[in-house]
């Protein structure tokens, strides 16, 4: 996928280099101290390092935990297990995580471009340790200058893993909630392209801020007509209170990432198509990754400028619902005459042989989509008269586009062991027609 943005190399730019006037707009942006044309996400997460070990049964027992099963621990137990993990050398691996972190980074490796990270931190790092390997692990075009330092732990996610290969998990928050409204930047989020946040944002111990931080964000982002893109996280959380969320959703949230578990707790709908079309009722754009069957996308467009599919027509509960997939998504307030506008695609290459990692495709196809939105404020500041802006998009590409990247990056995240992207797509797929990403 080629989109306008900062970047070396100027055949990411889809302008003519013959036409003067597009071309030193777009060289202005390039340069390294220019501002035209900045754009950025930002993101609150709950800071968290997931740290996976080989260890025997004793150990699991030693700790009171329970075999197979998850339990939440103290900060004083989870230090004492971190530390003989450490001494005896039972780490495998120590992974930065957190849904909006992975998020955040992979977007930024996509975008070669810059992300705003708010969370919570360490105040005192010390070399080798978890917070230092979240550090590590995080993207360097990630900016982590607005986190806040807290004295004490960031939260920990421990997997143990017995000979038997029988996983236990055991979870310490930490002070991962312990993020202040006066930590929340206003101007940071005026200026972004996207708000990004989670569900598990707004569940929290008595006296922990983070709900009250999240939603000032909101407030500035509503504010500003930042759009608020919310990920369900699971649908454990959305089952407590289904019509709690809808609520919340229908009042503050642009944009709906879930899957199909997800969705069927919210919607009560099954089928993914027809819970990412009853979402429609209250947001503007929702994309809903379903497993082995692929991802789908729902939004609005204008009805006098939808642009009709040259793919096959695709059965479902909604009979030929991908009829309009080449249009734009934009805002339902936006829309004179709004139509529902679907598309759907099948797992990239058939899905891996092997899949490494179900952890994080769904924060990876998000990252797809926010690249696409950053590019879309991007090319519209730079080129403010272009005829891509005579409307008020959402999205700088089709929805048809928006799903097959979507779905590249889920696939790329599926074939690797950790939920973050290490480097870049390829610029050209070998296995691929460049007609493929046509639309």
């Amino acid at each position: 996928m080629k989109f306008p943005g900062k970047r070396k190399s100027k055949h990411y730019f889809p302008v003519s280099a013959r036409d003067p006037l597009l071309r030193d707009s777009m060289l202005q942006s390039m340069m390294p101290d220019s501002e035209v044309g900045a754009s950025y996400i930002v993101g609150i997460d709950q800071t968290m390092v997931d740290i996976e070990a080989r260890v025997d049964e004793d150990f699991v027992a030693r700790y009171g935990l329970k075999a197979g099963e998850s339990s939440v621990i103290d900060d004083a137990t989870a230090e004492a297990l971190y530390q003989e993990l450490m001494s005896q050398a039972l780490i495998t691996h120590q992974f930065a995580g957190g849904t909006i972190g992975n998020t955040l980074h992979n977007y930024s490796v996509l975008a070669d471009d810059r992300s705003v990270l708010l969370g919570v931190m360490c105040s005192h790092v010390q070399i080798g340790s978890y917070a230092y390997r979240y550090l590590c692990n995080t993207s360097s075009r990630v900016d982590l200058n607005y986190l806040q330092g807290v004295d004490g732990a960031i939260g920990r996610c421990f997997t143990l893993i017995s000979d038997s290969g029988e996983r236990t998990f055991a979870i310490s928050p930490g002070h991962m909630n312990n993020l202040h409204q006066e930590s929340v930047p206003e101007d940071v989020i005026a200026g972004a392209s996207a708000l990004v946040l989670t569900s598990y944002l707004l569940r929290s111990s008595e006296g922990e801020p983070m709900p009250e931080a999240t939603m000032q964000a909101i407030a500035y982002a509503k504010k500003y007509q930042v759009p608020v893109v919310l990920t369900l996280g699971t649908q454990f959380v959305i089952a407590e209170n289904p019509q709690a969320w809808r609520d919340f959703i229908a009042e503050n949230v642009s944009i709906l990432a879930m899957n199909e578990d997800e969705g069927f707790a919210l919607t009560g709908m099954k089928d993914p198509l027809m819970a990412a079309d009853k979402a429609l009722e209250w947001v503007d754009l929702v994309l809903c990754t379903a497993g082995p069957n692929g991802l789908f996308m729902a939004s609005y467009t204008e009805e006098e400028y939808k642009r009709a599919t040259n793919h096959p027509l695709l059965p479902g509960a909604i009979a030929e619902f991908n009829q309009y997939e080449f249009s734009r998504a934009m805002r339902r307030d936006s829309c004179q005459n709004p139509l529902k506008i679907y598309s759907h695609i099948a797992p990239y290459m058939g899905g891996p042989e092997k899949i490494m990692n179900t952890n994080g495709a769904g924060d990876g196809a998000l990252s797809a989509l926010l690249h696409d939105i950053a590019a879309n404020g991007f090319h519209r500041t730079s080129v403010p008269n272009s005829s891509k802006h005579a409307r008020d998009y959402l999205t700088y590409s089709s929805l048809s586009q928006v799903c097959k990247y979507a779905n590249r990056v889920s696939y790329q995240v599926l074939n690797q062991h950790s939920p973050r992207l290490t480097r870049g797509l390829p610029e050209r797929e070998d296995s691929l027609e460049e007609s493929y990403w046509e639309r």
